[in-house]
């Protein structure tokens, strides 16, 4: 999975062989998605989420399709629910939210625990008392925005140029000794506040590209 081509991330200034360049795109790519807590291709994924007292289950990641919903309880035996038991919505509907919610009313006479005579999904979730689900299916975008591309192709750029200061870096900042080739062989203790990993991506540019697809409500930072 990358976010921009070989090509655009030349055309922002990333330098090397396609094997260099594709490996500061992944490494961009990377960080685009710890950053926004958003996946910008559609990618297969299990994620396990709380279900609330009204069977709302709030998933992490924007859901294109969902092909299985699993109870998470303490006992091994719990099925898979048929997807009567369930259904889906996304934010790719203006309005919606990624989510599934489990249908308390209704039955399944063929799931032992959740025929009508014994109070149906209610009764059988009840009786499981299930905190959390586990749901398989394929999340994130449908394709990658222009500006999520734009700022990988940048990232790129700006990455790799971080890896290998200029000797211009070095004169700009006295705490950096620079060699031949343009690497710093002298560090220097950082006496500023270090920024989690994932409060930016290291570039102010990128950011301002990215914040309108940041995924504030996300739970689950390292999926």
């Amino acid at each position: 999975m990358a976010y921009c081509s070989v090509a655009q991330a030349r055309d922002a200034g990333t330098t090397g062989t396609d094997a260099e360049v594709a490996a500061w795109i992944a490494a961009a790519t990377e960080r685009i998605t710890r950053y926004t807590l958003q996946l910008f291709e559609p990618t297969p994924l299990v994620v396990v989420a709380d279900v609330a007292p009204d069977g709302l289950v709030i998933l992490p990641r924007r859901i294109r399709t969902v092909t299985s919903v699993t109870p998470v309880v303490v006992s091994d035996d719990a099925p898979s629910l048929p997807s009567s038991a369930w259904r889906v919505t996304s934010s790719d509907v203006l309005g919606s939210i990624d989510a599934v919610r489990l249908r308390w009313g209704g039955y399944d006479d063929l799931i032992a625990g959740a025929e009508s005579y014994n109070g149906g999904w209610r009764g059988l979730f009840d009786r499981w008392g299930m905190e959390q689900a586990r749901v398989e299916g394929i999340f994130g975008y449908a394709e990658v925005p222009l500006l999520v591309t734009q700022a990988c192709a940048l990232l790129a750029a700006h990455m790799q140029a971080q890896a290998a200061p200029s000797d211009a870096d070095a004169v700009q900042n006295p705490g950096l000794d620079v060699d031949d080739e343009g690497n710093n062989v002298r560090i220097e203790e950082e006496t500023t506040t270090p920024v989690a990993p994932s409060a930016s991506t290291g570039s102010t540019q990128v950011d301002a590209l990215l914040v309108g697809f940041l995924n504030r409500a996300s739970l689950i930072g390292g999926v």
